[in-house]
């Protein structure tokens, strides 16, 4: 049976015909002329039709500047169709291979695995009793589109779904298209590029669209099917709670100082109304189903204790149920649970307490339709609600706080100070030994409410630290219990957000702390002080007491991002894989069970690629079950704005992790051959040297901001957050996003790439080129770890286009281009010679469907490379040249889909 009306190549085929259509009744037929002029010199370029692009070049260099608005426009728009169309397919593919029963990456097929192997049920159970995965969602400036663009396309997606799964007449077909025509219509009319900063609050709301609209209807319809898959192989295994959500949006203080108390406490409240809400719809939907007459069933003892006794909370209530709703027991509760609910953020007492006392009643009703022999109603209306709740509680996502390091630091030190205590004056030591035993006193060292004459830095740190007490008085710890350390170097830096929270009453020593402190890691000298950062604190009386009351649990974020833009790309990699395990290592020796929290990014360079394929990478010693990481900018929208796509995402999500622990299990110690690690030993200093070469050579600085947009990227309004820490142009200090973004942009995706080739080449040069070459092969076939390094590499480097950023760096002095940009492209072409070698292959990417979207994609973006270089290229620019610009960088972001 055929599952599908259309194809990818119907779909682009379709929507491109229609803008083409839109655009000629919008603007003019002459427009509409001039685009498929552009498109057509590009296509014949690119295959080899055309000996150069000179003709493409003329027709750029001959626009009029209302013209080339139009190119802009009428190119994005086309990248946001085709990316629909895109998104279409992955799910023709996921139902498809599903009904074949050839689906990848499946947890149905490794649980067969593991059956056919002989695994126990025990161990399935023990195994999943260890998982637990925790995407988080960041306000990270990388998602370059509009909220108002990205609903039109959502409306179209649908539009397309209805087209492509339904069995429609002509006339529905005809009617569907003509929604379709205006949706593209509307959009050709919208502003694409932001006329104001995104707000925090906006972030906050962005992150919430998701999690109402996709995942929290998705979970339920995942665990379902994870059950279903578990049964089938063995008996009496229950599925345990595997994913919780976490959110950065509305409470990351990073550089941000936008992000205030009074917006993580919009965010919190506004979380969880959208939860209870949803939780009162679903109510009133069961209340619909759940119409059992209680004179032909049972009514079972808890659940008739449990009405009695919500009937002496609410008598009223009570009475208006059983005069609504006579002798229909399940029906008169839901009432009652729908009142608790109406009364958790009303000043009326009797509302529930958590989501866990929710989940009780629910737990209630599921027990008694059980006894009445009405699993099959359990099971379809129930059981979906009680994992919802599980899984969101009334939080819908937690929160963790992150600030600097320094603010903390600079905090601590005017407080005390009121108190004459120079803690500026104290080595690391003495500021362990003070904070300890402020933490252990039962009496504050501050007054946090009133510390007198403190800086406003100080002032902001203190204000939040009050607020995140009443935010766990109000929304439950779990509703933001988590604290990041950016810039973690020393123990003291965990020790002062300790005392901070110990001082207003969230942590009180030894019985409770109401938060995890989590350093994150991202300096080559953190990673490698790990063990001393760690080893201190485990030895440290308060932080052991808090840790313990943690339940021995530490959480650690590595952040990708920086560590990349501080070392490169090939010794970034290293030093997290090298750092993780000996994290990992010390933890199991110190009886500690470590939670890594990954911080990667949605681009190669930051940590991004398949999710699945790094988990599944990442060293058997870290694997515990429980793993966190970020989810960000146009990742989030790729990964879960689909429901089945997002669907797909937590299974193979699962799969990868189950499968990880199981590995683990079997050999705790990952048996990594000494020649491998020699051979990365030797590579890595030698990238790493060439790396930072490149970047404190003297003149780039310059060159990076005349060969690349960052100049425009800076101010693009793509987040509410500064693109840079202190506002000056070093790379040092620029954040990793726009760092990336410009390269990007540029089709130069050096931060993917640089210095591979000169580390690989070093080694083989120690060892000579045959036996170098045979060990890295071997290296690449048989160690996940360097296989996933050096498929990612050739990712990025299949997305850069030499010929393309020549354009860029001809904008550049002739005496910085000639510079810079030959070594760049030399390094490139090596490493894309290499990276072939030793993986054996023809092409750098081995996913067909990828290399298909990057030839349907190229020739399209090319144009607005052209544009863009050109519009950077003048020295001064008109209000509607900039306004072009902008929207050559949405165009091209959308064409390479990603950002950074």
């Amino acid at each position: 049976m055929e599952l599908h009306n259309r194809t990818v190549r119907t779909d682009v085929r379709e929507l491109g015909a229609l803008l083409g259509d839109v655009l000629a009744a919008q603007t003019s037929t002459d427009a509409y002329e001039t685009v498929e002029e552009l498109r057509n010199a590009a296509i014949a370029y690119r295959r080899g039709d055309a000996s150069s692009r000179g003709s493409l070049h003329e027709s750029v260099d001959g626009l009029s500047p209302t013209r080339e608005g139009v190119v802009a426009r009428a190119f994005t728009t086309y990248f946001e169709l085709i990316n629909l169309a895109e998104e279409r397919e992955r799910v023709r593919a996921v139902r498809n291979a599903d009904a074949d029963g050839a689906l990848h990456d499946s947890f149905e097929a490794t649980i067969e695995e593991f059956a056919e192997a002989g695994v126990e049920a025990d161990e399935i159970e023990s195994l999943l009793s260890d998982v637990l995965i925790e995407p988080t969602f960041t306000a990270h400036p990388t998602e370059a589109r509009r909220a108002t663009v990205k609903s039109k396309l959502r409306s179209i997606a649908n539009h397309l779904e209805e087209l492509d799964e339904r069995g429609l007449t002509e006339r529905e077909r005809n009617a569907v298209w003509r929604d379709v025509t205006a949706e593209v219509t509307s959009l050709w009319g919208t502003r694409q590029v932001r006329q104001r900063r995104p707000e925090p609050e906006d972030e906050a709301r962005n992150v919430r669209w998701y999690l109402e609209n996709t995942l929290f209807d998705v979970v339920g319809d995942a665990y379902e099917e994870f059950e279903r898959t578990i049964s089938a192989e063995y008996e009496d295994v229950d599925c345990p709670k595997l994913f919780e959500f976490r959110s950065w949006a509305g409470s990351d203080r990073d550089g941000n100082p936008y992000v205030t108390p009074e917006v993580t406490d919009e965010t919190l409240e506004g979380q969880r109304s959208v939860a209870l809400e949803k939780y009162r719809e679903q109510c009133k939907r069961l209340s619909a189903v759940l119409s059992q007459d209680g004179d032909r069933y049972a009514v079972d003892d808890a659940l008739a204790a449990s009405i009695a006794e919500d009937a002496d909370r609410f008598p009223a209530v009570a009475a208006e149920a059983r005069e609504r709703y006579p002798d229909e027991p399940y029906r008169q509760k839901l009432k009652l649970m729908r009142e608790r609910l109406d009364r958790v953020d009303d000043v009326r007492p009797g509302g529930y307490p958590d989501g866990d006392a929710f989940l009780a009643d629910l737990d209630v009703i599921a027990d008694s339709l059980s006894a009445d022999r009405n699993d099959v109603v359990r099971e379809s209306f129930i059981d979906p609600l009680r994992r919802q709740v599980d899984t969101f509680g009334f939080v819908l996502a937690s929160l963790d706080l992150r600030d600097h390091r320094e603010n903390h630091t600079e905090t601590v030190a005017e407080a005390v100070a009121v108190e004459g205590i120079d803690y500026r004056a104290m080595d690391e030591a003495d500021r362990a030994e003070f904070l300890t035993e402020a933490i252990l006193q039962d009496e504050p060292v501050v007054d946090t409410d009133a510390p007198g004459d403190v800086s406003d830095t100080a002032e902001r740190v203190l204000e939040r630290f009050r607020a995140l007490s009443d935010w766990q008085s109000e929304y439950g710890t779990q509703a933001i219990d988590t604290y990041c350390i950016s810039m973690t170097e020393e123990p003291s830096h965990v020790l002062e957000v300790l005392f901070l929270a110990d001082q207003v009453g969230v942590v009180t020593l030894p019985d409770h702390c109401g938060i995890d402190v989590v350093p994150l890691l991202e300096t080559e000298s953190a990673l490698n002080g790990a063990e001393r950062i760690l080893g201190t604190l485990f030895e440290n009386e308060a932080y052991g007491a808090a840790l313990e009351a943690r339940g021995e649990v530490q959480e650690v974020m590595l952040g990708y991002s920086d560590s990349n833009k501080e070392n490169g790309f090939l010794a970034a990699n290293w030093d997290l894989y090298k750092n993780q395990r000996r994290l990992a290592q010390f933890c199991r020796e110190e009886e500690v069970t470590l939670r890594l929290f990954h911080g990667r990014g949605g681009s190669i360079s930051r940590g991004g690629g398949p999710m699945n394929e790094a988990l599944l990478a990442l060293p058997n010693e870290t694997v515990t079950g429980q793993v966190k990481f970020t989810e960000q900018g146009e990742a989030i929208a790729e990964k879960y704005a689909n429901r089945r796509i997002a669907e797909r995402e937590l299974e193979q999500m699962l799969d990868a992790q189950i499968r990880a622990r199981h590995e683990a299990n079997a050999e705790p110690t990952e048996d990594a051959p000494e020649a491998w690690v020699e051979a990365m030993e030797t590579m890595v200093p030698a990238a790493r040297t060439t790396y930072r070469d490149l970047l404190n050579a003297d003149g780039f600085v310059s060159y990076f901001g005349q060969a690349t947009p960052i100049s425009v990227v800076e101010d693009l309004n793509l987040g509410s957050r500064p693109a840079s820490r202190s506002g000056e142009r070093t790379v040092e200090d620029l954040r990793a996003i726009p760092w990336v973004f410009s390269w990007t942009q540029t089709r130069l995706i050096l931060p993917g790439w640089y210095a591979l080739a000169s580390g690989i080449d070093a080694y083989l040069h120690e060892v000579g080129e045959a036996d170098g070459l045979e060990t890295l092969r071997e290296m690449y076939e048989e160690w996940p770890f360097f296989r996933t390094t050096l498929d990612n590499a050739g990712l990025a480097l299949a997305r850069t286009e030499p010929e393309i950023a020549s354009e860029y760096a001809d904008l550049a002095d002739d005496e910085l281009r000639e510079r810079f940009f030959p070594d760049l492209v030399s390094e490139y072409e090596r490493g894309r010679e290499l990276v072939l070698s030793i993986s054996g292959r023809d092409e750098l990417i081995r996913r067909e469907w990828l290399s298909e979207s990057l030839d349907r994609r190229n020739p399209y973006v090319d144009p607005l490379n052209l544009l863009q270089a050109d519009l950077l290229g003048r020295t001064h620019r008109t209000d509607e040249e900039e306004r072009t610009l902008r929207l050559t960088v949405n165009g091209i972001a959308a064409g390479m889909k990603n950002t950074g």
